[in-house]
């Protein structure tokens, strides 16, 4: 008869699919990696733009600040400049003036 030796897989052959598979499997998770890193990166330069903005308004709006509370105090030290503003934004006028009503002007036919 014949003698039966244990049968074992040549050097190097038998652990190619497996190594092969290995491979596959750490590609696809630098892959999948690179591609969470790249949206990620992506957040960040987007929220810090935002936040850019976000300043930039801020700066604006406490320069608006400034300017009116420069305003008011302005307003409360200046009865002439107090008087201006009343006449001119509010179309205010005081007991001495003579106001004259003009018609509004007719419509063509």
């Amino acid at each position: 008869m014949t003698d039966s030796a244990p049968l074992t897989p040549a050097p190097g052959g038998g652990s190619r699919p497996l190594r092969s598979l290995l491979s596959a499997v750490v590609v696809f998770l630098a892959l999948l990696l690179a591609t969470f890193g790249l949206k990620g990166w992506q957040d960040v330069a987007r929220v810090r733009a935002r936040a850019r903005a976000l300043e930039s308004g801020i700066a604006a709006s406490e320069s608006r600040i400034a300017e009116l509370r420069a305003r008011i105090e302005r307003l409360k030290d200046d009865p002439l400049t107090l008087e201006r503003m009343a006449r001119e934004e509010l179309g205010l006028v005081s007991p001495d003036d003579v106001v004259i009503v003009l018609p509004p002007p007719a419509a063509q036919p």
